[in-house]
C-alpha cells in the first residue's frame, strides 16, 4: 500500500516484528482460538523482542519511544496474518491502559507498574463498560467510597478485553454522584485483591482468541495510593485518552482492510470460472478498483492523523472520524472479499472468513460509530 509514513528506522523495526509474527504468532493462532486465550509466553516473547511498552520512559525500564509510527508497524504486521485478537490485546495494553498510566500515574505508581508493560509480564485491562452503561459512561453504577487510607469499590463491569488474564485493571467508578461529570474517578485494582473476581469468559461472535470477561468488585479494598490521578478527574481523563484509542481502532480497520484486499486480489487472480480468472470479469474488476481507491484515500487520512498524534495536535473529532471511517471501510472491504471468495469465503480455514467475524466489533467498541457521528455532528454545529 502506498504510504510515505515510514522511514528507514521503521522498516528495520518491521523486520523484527515480522520475525516475531512468523515464529510466535502464525504457529499458535489455531490453538489460541480453541483455548479462547492468548498464552502468556507470547506476551513475554513480544517483550523480549522489544515490541511492548514502547512509550515507557527509560527511567522506568522502557525505550522511551513516543513515535507512534512504530506502533503502526506492529499493527500492520499482525493484521497481515489476520491475528486480530492479538492486535486487540496489544492495543489495549499499549494504547489504552499504558496511556492512562503514562498520563496520570505519579512517580511512585510508575515505578510499581510500568516495567511489566515492557517485559510482557503485566497484562492490563480498562474496566469502563457495565451491563447498563456502555457508550453512556455517566450511567455507571460502580462506586468507590473513601474509608480512611483505603478506597472500597463495589460494582461490576462487562465486555472487558483481557479481563481473564489482566494483572492490573483500571476501574472507572462513581465517587460523588452529585458532582455530575466531576463525580467519577479512576482506580487501579491488582490481581489477587480480596473481593475482586472474574466471571464468565464471554463467548463472542469473533476475536475468539481475545479473552473478554465480566469483572466483579465486592467490597474491594485498595490503598489510597491506587487512586489514579485526582479524585473527580476520571471522566476528564477518559476524554483525554479516547482519541488514541479511537485512532488505534481506525488504524486496525485500515491495516485489516489492506490485508484482506491483498488476500482477495491474490485469490481472484488464481481462481478460474468460465474459462478465465474471475478477477477478469468486469463486475468484480470494478469493485476491486473502487475498493483500492477507497483504501488508498483512507490511508492518506489515517497517516495524517498519526502525524498529528505524534505532534500532539490530533483532535477528538478527527480521531472519531478515523475510527468511523476506518472501521466502516474495513467492513466494506471484508464483506466484498468474502463474496469474491464464494463458498470458500464462508469457510473458517480461509483467513477472510475469520477476518469477517473478527471485524464486526470494530464498529461497536471504543464508542459505537453512531456516537462517532454524534461527536462529528456536534462539532459541525459549533462551527
Amino acid at each position: 500500500m502506498k504510504t510515505d509514513l515510514f522511514e528507514s528506522d521503521h522498516e528495520l523495526f518491521r523486520q523484527t516484528v515480522r520475525g516475531f509474527v512468523e515464529r510466535h504468532v502464525i504457529p499458535k493462532m489455531e490453538k489460541w482460538d480453541a483455548d479462547r486465550l492468548i498464552d502468556r509466553d507470547t506476551w513475554l516473547a513480544a517483550g523480549q523482542q522489544g515490541l511492548l511498552g514502547l512509550a515507557v520512559p527509560e527511567e522506568f525500564g522502557g525505550p522511551g519511544e513516543t513515535d507512534y509510527r512504530f506502533r503502526v508497524v506492529i499493527q500492520t504486521e499482525i493484521a497481515r496474518v489476520g491475528a486480530s485478537a492479538l492486535q486487540s490485546g496489544f492495543s489495549t495494553n499499549d494504547d489504552i491502559v499504558l496511556n492512562y498510566l503514562l498520563r496520570h500515574a505519579n512517580s511512585e505508581q510508575k515505578s510499581r507498574w510500568l516495567s511489566g508493560f515492557v517485559t510482557g509480564e503485566t497484562i492490563g485491562a480498562i474496566a469502563m463498560t457495565e451491563p447498563g452503561a456502555g457508550s453512556d459512561l455517566r450511567a455507571a453504577q460502580t462506586t468507590a467510597v473513601r474509608d480512611g487510607d483505603e478506597w472500597v469499590i463495589n460494582g461490576s463491569k462487562t465486555f472487558i478485553t483481557s479481563g481473564m488474564l489482566a494483572d492490573l485493571v483500571i476501574v472507572f467508578a462513581v465517587t460523588d454522584r452529585d458532582l455530575g461529570s466531576r463525580g467519577f474517578s479512576l482506580f487501579v485494582v491488582e490481581d489477587g485483591t480480596p473481593g475482586f473476581t472474574r466471571g464468565r469468559k464471554l463467548d463472542k461472535v469473533g476475536l475468539h482468541a481475545q479473552d473478554t470477561a465480566e469483572l466483579f468488585f465486592d467490597n474491594v479494598r485498595i490503598p489510597a495510593g491506587n487512586l489514579l490521578g485526582e479524585v473527580g478527574g476520571g471522566f476528564g481523563y477518559l476524554m483525554q485518552s479516547l482519541p488514541l484509542e479511537r485512532l488505534g481502532i481506525g488504524i486496525a480497520g485500515q491495516v485489516s482492510a489492506e490485508a484482506v484486499f491483498d488476500w482477495t486480489l491474490d485469490y481472484v487472480k488464481d481462481r478460474r470460472a468460465f474459462g478465465k480468472h474471475i478477477g477478469e470479469f468486469q463486475g468484480l474488476g470494478f469493485t476491486l478498483a473502487e475498493l483500492q481507491t477507497s483504501i488508498e484515500v483512507s490511508r492518506a487520512y489515517i497517516d495524517r492523523c498519526v502525524r498529528e498524534y505524534n505532534s500532539g495536535t490530533l483532535t477528538a473529532v478527527d480521531a472519531a472520524k478515523a475510527k468511523l471511517w476506518g472501521s466502516e471501510l474495513q467492513g466494506k472491504v471484508i464483506d466484498a472479499g468474502v463474496q469474491m471468495h464464494g463458498g470458500y469465503g464462508y469457510m473458517m480455514e480461509y483467513p477472510v472468513a475469520k477476518a469477517y467475524i473478527d471485524a464486526r466489533i470494530q464498529r461497536i467498541y471504543g464508542g459505537t460509530n453512531e456516537i462517532m457521528k454524534e461527536i462529528i455532528h456536534r462539532d459541525l454545529m459549533r462551527s
